[in-house]
């Protein structure tokens, strides 16, 4: 939903729709973030290597409709403390924390398998019977019936 300032790797939307698919699946509300090779990933994307990951905030500032998911306050930052002094384990949010690290697994899992959607290269399918449904939506997405939500911190994938 952004218009990236960088070369997006083909792939790279693939990463993005699994961990939407994740979200969805645990019924966690979600949102898009801008692809734009400001963290770690710009050295794969220099090289043409298919990237993605999750992004809880920072210093970004909540909209209303951010606020209404996730708690806080709109027009400050999702994470007061984002590089300051007070950025320690007191401001650590334990659900944003489960969730996105339960989401990195997930897509560990997916892509230890196969990377043939992101890349072509075909691997074999991942044990167990669940349906993955498709992601809920677009951003400020919540997704599906479980629930989910709860604190101050955000759950995006882009």
């Amino acid at each position: 939903s952004f218009a990236a300032p960088v070369v997006v790797p083909e792939g790279s939307e693939d990463i993005e729709t699994t961990f939407e698919e994740f979200y969805t699946l645990r019924g966690e509300p979600y949102d898009d973030s801008e692809f734009s090779g400001r963290s770690d990933y710009q050295a794969f994307i220099d090289n043409g290597i298919p990237s993605g990951g999750l992004f809880t905030g920072a210093e970004e500032v909540k909209t209303p409709e951010q606020q209404a998911l996730w708690g806080g306050v709109a027009g400050e930052s999702f994470d007061q403390c984002y590089h300051q002094e007070c950025d320690d384990l007191d401001n650590l949010d334990t659900h944003a924390l489960e969730v996105n690290a339960d989401a990195v697994a997930y897509s560990v899992l997916t892509y230890a398998a196969s990377t043939e959607a992101v890349n072509g290269v075909v691997g074999s399918r991942v044990p167990g019977r669940f349906l993955v449904p498709a992601p809920a939506g677009p951003e400020y997405t919540f997704a599906g019936p479980l629930g989910g939500g709860g604190g101050d911190h955000a759950v995006s994938a882009g």
